[in-house]
């Protein structure tokens, strides 16, 4: 279900919403320019929180919502997932 018509699953937003820091520190890796305040989300503002995104990366928008929603739909064990990376130092 998409109730906000942001084209991202409403399941994988509520759990995103959960995991915003993972989510910055993720998103922050895959696009080395973006700061902490390119990633301030204001609630209602999807497009334009999107819009930015595309205009500090370069990246169109529908790759990025796409990158977020496979980042963070998948199961606990999905390797893909920040959470369940593991760092070799």
């Amino acid at each position: 279900m998409d109730i906000n018509d942001n084209k991202v699953n409403d399941q994988t937003e509520l759990r995103a919403r959960g995991n915003w820091n993972e989510i910055k520190g993720a998103a922050k890796q895959k696009w080395g320019q973006l700061t902490d305040d390119d990633l301030t989300y204001d609630e209602g503002k999807q497009d334009e929180w999107f819009g930015n995104i595309q205009q500090k990366t370069g990246h169109a928008i529908d790759e990025i919502k796409d990158w977020f929603s496979k980042t963070f739909s998948g199961t606990d064990e999905d390797p893909n997932r920040p959470s369940n990376r593991t760092t070799n130092y």
